[in-house]
């Protein structure tokens, strides 16, 4: 499953997630550009990485603001003169609380980042990938997109929604070699599960991290490389025959 040569788009690059993803594919030869909200970030992980000048690009970009990702698949063609992998990865986690105290300007910057973020990368990538008749997206959901939870009425929401859109979007590009698939983590030890612990127990995170694991049959959250490992199959030719799959990374949650 070699990715020599390979054109790899990460948005949310400088994120737990994201940033496994950046170390995978690079490692296997892919050019990858990396985009996210702050460039600082970015830039340090170029360096923490160490990885090569004329292998990846970096933009700064707000992947609710359409203008921003129209940019960044520019740039990623400029760079490389193709998209082959798109990994629609970013996302935040809003607030935790009851929807009638759920801040409105909230619900909506979740559902801009997390559901247009994820439209807009589609609508500027596929275009590109029909072109050669071949490509693949992967998605970032969650199990919060398979059921619901109280308190994250907007996760939950957004999540959903990119699991109709990653089903939506197989079906149209199906017929240009297109693939589309999502991925579905369960709890995943980086950021947004400190924030969302912290959230669902301001007082003791740690107890609030501890009942969030114990929920979990294996016992454990998530590690990226765990997410990474799929979307990185996903991504191979090995997965040629996959499209519009919903796929748990969960730990047997959903077994339950």
């Amino acid at each position: 499953m070699s990715f020599q040569g390979k054109v790899v788009v990460i948005s949310g690059a400088a994120g737990g997630i994201g940033k496994e993803a950046v170390k995978t594919f690079s490692d296997d030869g892919a050019k990858v550009v990396l985009v996210d909200l702050n460039q600082e970030d970015l830039d340090h992980m170029v360096t923490e990485l160490d990885l090569k000048d004329g292998e990846y690009v970096t933009v700064q970009a707000d992947v609710s603001q359409e203008n921003q990702v129209r940019n960044y698949v520019e740039k990623a063609t400029e760079a490389f003169g193709t998209i082959d992998v798109l990994f629609n990865n970013a996302g935040i986690e809003g607030k935790v609380l009851p929807i009638p105290d759920y801040p409105s300007e909230v619900f909506d910057q979740v559902l801009d980042v997390n559901v247009k973020g994820v439209f807009y990368g589609m609508k500027y990538a596929m275009p590109i990938m029909k072109e050669k008749k071949s490509g693949t997206i992967i998605n970032t959901a969650s199990v919060a997109g398979l059921g619901g939870t109280a308190g994250v009425s907007a996760y939950i929401a957004s999540k959903h929604a990119v699991v109709g859109l990653t089903k939506t979007a197989a079906l149209e590009g199906a017929p240009d070699g297109i693939r589309v698939n999502a991925v579905c983590p369960s709890p995943v030890n980086n950021r947004m599960m400190r924030s969302l612990e912290s959230g669902f127990s301001p007082e003791n995170a740690v107890a609030a991290r501890e009942n969030f694991a114990a929920a979990i049959p294996l016992g454990r959250y998530a590690e990226n490389s765990d997410i990474v490992n799929l979307v990185y199959f996903l991504a191979s030719e090995k997965a040629s025959f996959i499209t519009g799959a919903i796929y748990p990374i969960d730990g047997g949650m959903r077994a339950l």
